[in-house]
């Protein structure tokens, strides 16, 4: 058969097919409605029936329900508030209300009375610091506040504060009192109850701190892989000497290093010196052996350094 013969042909089969499914697409829509109409024929229960049978996929849209979020409000601690209030009423006078430091004190508290101190009694401290606080009910705060004389004398006052849990105001709702000041707390037993020799361990700690708090040598090179400790800058220290050295571990009073991954936490009592005298100070650390030498892996005085073991 010759191409353009059988392409003829394919052409008028084309519209041949089409209407074959054409015409058995319309028988199949008029049996549909010829067995509709007989169900409604046959009365409501065979509807009823034939409606039931029909399978129907339903899909529920679920409703997206929020997360439930609970959050505890932490209620915000008026300490500095009052303590700004007892150093300006302190230093007010009321005799003279116009004073800077009378208006504000007159701002914070507008209830309470400024003082009148005595003409010619220096009665203005050196200092004023909070130091206790005591949240009673609701929004009511009574905070302790230290005032240090030159002479060396301290006085404690109780303040009376409301605050709201946004710490967003404060009011100083009533006149200061004057109270006993918080009793000393016991000392606690300390770990670090090995003492260390000199040797390895102790130089590295001294050798590290020398390098920390003078400039002397670069500190990475007494730290552990993975550790990041900067040294204090600017150096505010021209030597340091390591007085004494004490362990929570025994592995840290042994006369070599041990095996590698032995991990150990000192205090060390050093006494720092610069132009304007000497300085005792107090560094707690954390060492790993590794390669038969001491690493210096946390600096656990003050904040947390990243890399460093807790």
């Amino acid at each position: 058969m010759s191409p353009g013969k059988q392409a003829s042909e394919n052409e008028a089969a084309a519209p041949m097919a089409a209407g074959v499914r054409l015409e058995a697409m319309r028988r199949r829509v008029r049996l549909s409605r010829l067995a509709f109409w007989t169900v409604i024929a046959a009365g409501p229960i065979a509807l009823g029936v034939a409606i039931t049978s029909t399978p129907t996929t339903v899909e529920a849209a679920t409703e997206a329900k929020p997360t439930a979020v609970h959050t505890t409000a932490v209620a915000a601690d008026p300490a500095g508030y009052a303590q700004l209030f007892v150093s300006t009423w302190l230093r007010s006078s009321a005799d003279d209300a116009s004073t800077a430091q009378a208006r504000l004190a007159q701002s914070l508290a507008p209830d309470v009375e400024l003082p009148d101190p005595a003409a010619g009694v220096q009665s203005t401290p050196q200092a004023v610091t909070a130091v206790r606080s005591a949240q009673r009910t609701g929004g009511a705060w009574s905070v302790t506040v230290a005032a240090q004389y030159a002479d060396g004398s301290v006085r404690y006052y109780a303040v009376p504060v409301a605050a709201d849990r946004a710490g967003a105001s404060f009011a100083v709702t009533g006149a200061p009192g004057v109270v006993a000041g918080p009793a000393r707390a016991e000392a606690l037993t300390s770990p670090y109850g090995v003492s260390v020799p000199e040797g390895d361990l102790s130089s590295a700690v001294g050798e590290f701190l020398a390098a920390h708090l003078t400039g002397a040598g670069e500190v990475s090179r007494y730290l552990a892989p993975g550790v990041k400790l900067s040294a204090v800058s600017t150096a505010p220290y021209a030597a340091v000497t390591v007085q004494q050295v004490s362990a929570v571990e025994e592995a840290s009073a042994a006369e070599q290093v041990p095996a590698d991954g032995t991990k150990v936490r000192v205090l060390a009592q050093v006494e720092a010196q610069d132009a304007g005298g000497r300085w005792p100070l107090a560094y707690e650390l954390a060492l790993t052996a590794r390669s038969g030498r001491w690493e210096v892996s946390a600096l656990e005085s003050g904040t947390a350094q990243n890399g460093g073991v807790r």
